[in-house]
């Protein structure tokens, strides 16, 4: 149960049970701001709805009656104060209140839960790259004159010219050098098969 009284000079009073909680909260609106002070005593569950009285000094009491006992909670805009003892309430006006669904500011809107995330879709494999095409041999042409690149070839009206592409290199044998003969009396040189030199006729000794 909740409950709110007009105090006036832009003071709203609140009052709730929560168990064996009072809850007692303040509000005050000047130059466009607004203030709350909240208290909470352990007063026992009510047996009646919450009285609000103003006294002859201008001061505010609620009054809160539960099976233990009644009681008295001075409020002022300074702050609220409970009492140990009941007041006198002579010549004091009663103020109306009004019940409420809850008690302002004592709680916050429930949140909406949050959705949960969707899961990630998979990735969809990449498709395999398609082999490069091979490249179109390049062709030029300028009046009669055509000429193609790989392999390369040249035409001009009914002659043309095409370069064979080129072969390895055929190691070539290397020559076999015979060895050669000198006299050695003389040193003119003889052929292999000389026994003697044809200059000085030495007898040329065989290799």
């Amino acid at each position: 149960m909740a409950y709110q009284c007009n105090l006036g000079t832009g003071q709203v009073l609140f009052v709730e049970n929560r168990g064996d909680q009072t809850l007692v909260t303040l509000v005050s609106a000047s130059g466009g701001q607004q203030q709350s002070q909240r208290n909470s005593l352990t007063t026992g569950p009510w047996t009646a709805p919450p009285s609000v009285f103003r006294t002859t000094q201008g001061m505010f009491l609620l009054r809160v009656e539960t099976h233990q006992a009644q009681h008295y909670i001075q409020v002022q805009s300074g702050g609220m104060q409970a009492l140990q003892s009941a007041p006198s309430l002579v010549q004091a006006d009663s103020l109306p209140l009004q019940q409420v669904a809850q008690q302002a500011g004592t709680e916050s809107p429930a949140m909406a839960p949050m959705q949960p995330m969707e899961p990630m879709q998979p990735m969809q494999p990449m498709k395999p790259m398609e082999p490069m095409k091979p490249m179109d041999p390049m062709q030029m042409q300028m009046g009669d004159m055509q000429m193609q690149m790989n392999p390369m070839r040249m035409k001009m009206g009914d002659m043309q010219l095409e370069a064979q592409p080129a072969q390895p290199a055929a190691a070539k044998p290397a020559a076999i050098r015979s060895a050669k003969r000198f006299c050695t009396q003389c040193g003119q040189e003889v052929a292999a098969e000389d026994r003697f030199c044809g200059n000085c006729g030495h007898q040329v000794q065989k290799a």
